[in-house]
């Protein structure tokens, strides 16, 4: 459960602009959407490969962004 409480002095603006960054770092719509059709788990496999191989295409490229620039410090 989400529960953000008023802090002294806040808007009303405020308080929804950090409840809807706390939902979204949550990942509570995502969650939402995501059981909101029914996934066979075939599909379900699939696209969790799919993240799996963005989140390491990712990592690598952090990875080789922080070398080439070891590289570029160390001339």
């Amino acid at each position: 459960m989400i529960r953000v409480t008023l802090r002294g002095g806040e808007t009303a603006e405020k308080l929804l602009q950090r409840f809807k960054r706390t939902v979204a770092k949550e990942g509570l719509l995502k969650e939402i959407k995501k059981r909101s059709f029914y996934e066979k788990p075939s599909e379900e496999k699939r696209r969790k490969q799919r993240e799996f191989e963005k989140l390491m295409r990712k990592k690598d490229r952090k990875i080789s962004i922080k070398e080439t620039r070891r590289k570029h410090r160390r001339r």
